[in-house]
């Protein structure tokens, strides 16, 4: 299975926090499963970090691309074409870091690891 981790699931990951699904854990440590994490997920954490709304991922932030080769994630590049699909998403969810990975999940053929179930309005398979 080819999984990418939203934003929250990569961070309660690293952050061994128990607000990460038992299922989401297991299909993350299944090693027959392939984990990515997106460039955005970068943007988002470092952005909401600077401002003070996620304090404690600084060091993740900072240390992103390192730690996340570290778990063996591959790492999604953001695209023109991702940019462009996001963009053009229908629907009402506002949140542009959650509109890039709901294109990224669509054109890599992936399954979205999110809690967030107003990302499947995008016609994108979540999985939690």
């Amino acid at each position: 299975m080819r999984l990418l981790l939203d934003t929250h699931a990569l961070v309660w990951w690293l952050l061994n926090d128990e607000r990460l699904s038992r299922r989401a854990n297991d299909l993350i440590s299944d090693p027959g499963n392939r984990i990515f994490a997106s460039a955005v997920s970068a943007f988002e954490m470092a952005t909401k970090h600077r401002l003070g709304k996620w304090p404690e991922i600084g060091m993740l932030a900072a240390t992103f691309e390192d730690i996340v080769i570290g778990q063996d994630f591959a790492i999604i590049p953001i695209s023109a074409g991702h940019a462009a699909r996001a963009g053009m998403l229908s629907g009402d969810h506002r949140d542009p870091f959650d509109r890039f990975l709901a294109a990224q999940a669509q054109m890599e053929r992936l399954y979205l690891l999110t809690k967030d179930h107003r990302l499947a309005d995008f016609r994108v398979d979540t999985i939690w």
